[in-house]
């Protein structure tokens, strides 16, 4: 490859999709910027553009080929030729095959292809051809790209990648491939190592990763790992996305007994009827799944609980979408992700009969989701006049009042918290303890403690 070609070149990447993709882009950008090239904030300034994708709904499909197309209007890059990619699930699934609908689409490059990246866009400039890389097995180089971080204080830190689960709606087993564990002392040296640079909160990234081990051990080893990651100093411990089924007891007492691990839990739930998880392929009932949240909140009182929710599934009837609003109301859900059913080509649930129609899934989905806000805002109240721990991660929006600005974070339950501080300061990253003064639609609002010097 001749790396030379890309110094100077500058480059924008825009993301779709969950964690594990943004991490990608992270990885994606270091392995650019090591290669001299200099990021820039919007498309129209870059020499380079690339779209990291997802294709757990048919919405991202649509996205991707409007951003795409956008592009074509856009005015000469700096360097005087622009070279378009494509990364992701959807470069995965779909390959040479985008290029059908892409005519402006320079690179295609997969999950499994991402340490190729910059040789592919360097060919790409050097010959004015299409270049497309989709392996299908992961290449190992991934792993030890250099990376650029969004935040000095967070990490993202995948442990595994892939899944085994094959829900009958879900394309990631076959664009992620099968469950791959990264090796347990390798994740621990990285995050001793984040620690050192001043990381204070990392995220665990994997497809389940309560299936952690399973192929390197054969029986799942998170909870070790948790303990593990635990004793390197980390401040806060986030992990997701966890499946409920391979949620062990174990795990659970880790959860509770690692004082790092914040007391919020993502655990998609998807239906609240057996019967629709049946065909989804779930394997559990709705009754594990309750006295699964009831064994989590007997170990950890207050845990903050969100989850996912599929509406308008092939054959749903009301009868069903009831149970998953009375699912919702049982486990309280501070918030949930909700979407109407998507078919994706390939998957099982794809050729199920009895699809429901569009209006009903809407509107299903509308009742759900003011279920939720009902819920969430009703948590949100009843926080008013506790105390908590922010960690600040940027201004907020609100306006400057009185010589004081507005800074935004999250605390251990995950919920944003609106913080009125001194202007003037950088706070990025610092932990402050702030008692809640009020609640609006989705977020809170907090006043410093008044014992001063509690700013870490």
């Amino acid at each position: 490859m001749n790396s030379s070609i890309l110094s100077g070149k500058t480059y924008f990447i825009r993301t779709f999709g969950c964690q594990m993709n943004l991490h990608d882009s992270e990885r994606v950008s270091g392995l650019l910027d090591s290669l001299g090239c200099l990021e820039v904030g919007e498309p129209s300034d870059a020499d380079i553009v690339i779209f990291m994708t997802c294709c757990v709904r048919e919405a991202a499909d649509t996205r991707l080929y409007g951003q795409c197309s956008s592009c074509k209007s856009l005015p000469k890059p700096p360097s005087g030729r622009r070279v378009i990619a494509v990364g992701g699930c959807i470069a995965q699934r779909d390959g040479e095959g985008l290029l059908t609908n892409l005519d402006n689409v320079d690179v295609i490059f997969g999950t499994h292809s991402i340490a190729h990246v910059g040789e592919l866009i360097a060919q790409a400039f050097e010959d004015g051809d299409h270049h497309v890389r989709c392996e299908e097995i992961e290449d190992k180089g991934a792993t030890s790209m250099p990376w650029h971080r969004a935040t000095a204080f967070h990490s993202w830190v995948p442990i595994m990648t892939g899944c085994n689960n094959f829900c009958s709606y879900c394309i990631v087993p076959y664009v992620r491939g099968r469950e791959k564990s990264r090796p347990f002392e390798q994740i621990v040296d990285e995050v001793a190592g984040l620690v050192r640079s001043g990381v204070r909160e990392i995220t665990l990234l994997g497809q389940n990763v309560n299936s952690y081990g399973r192929d390197i051990f054969g029986k799942p080893r998170f909870a070790d790992l948790l303990r593990a990651v635990g004793e390197t100093g980390i401040e806060r411990i986030r992990f997701t996305s966890s499946h409920p089924k391979d949620l062990l007891p174990e795990t659970i007492n880790a959860m509770a007994d690692v004082p790092a691990v914040m007391p919020h839990l993502h655990l998609a739930v998807q239906s609240g009827s057996t019967r629709v998880l049946k065909e989804m392929n779930r394997r559990y009932t709705r009754e594990q799944y309750i006295d699964l949240v009831r064994s989590i909140r007997e170990k950890i009182p207050g845990i903050a609980l969100t989850t996912d929710i599929i509406v308008g599934f092939p054959g749903e009837t009301e009868e069903d979408f009831q149970d998953t609003l009375s699912m919702i109301r049982r486990v309280n859900f501070v918030a949930s992700y909700s979407f109407c059913y998507s078919p994706r080509p390939g998957t099982r649930a794809a050729l199920f009969p009895d699809k429901i129609d569009k209006q009903t899934k809407t509107d299903r989905l509308e009742r759900l989701q003011a279920l939720q806000e009902e819920l969430g805002v009703r948590w949100l109240k009843g926080r008013v006049g506790s105390t908590t721990e922010v960690l600040l991660e940027q201004p907020s929006p609100r306006q400057d009042v009185d010589g004081l600005g507005s800074w935004q974070g999250r605390d251990p339950y995950g919920a944003l918290i609106h913080v009125a501080l001194p202007a003037g300061r950088d706070y990025t990253g610092r932990l402050l303890r702030v008692s809640i003064t009020g609640a609006k639609k989705h977020s809170l609002t907090g006043s410093p403690l008044a014992d001063g010097g509690n700013l870490q």
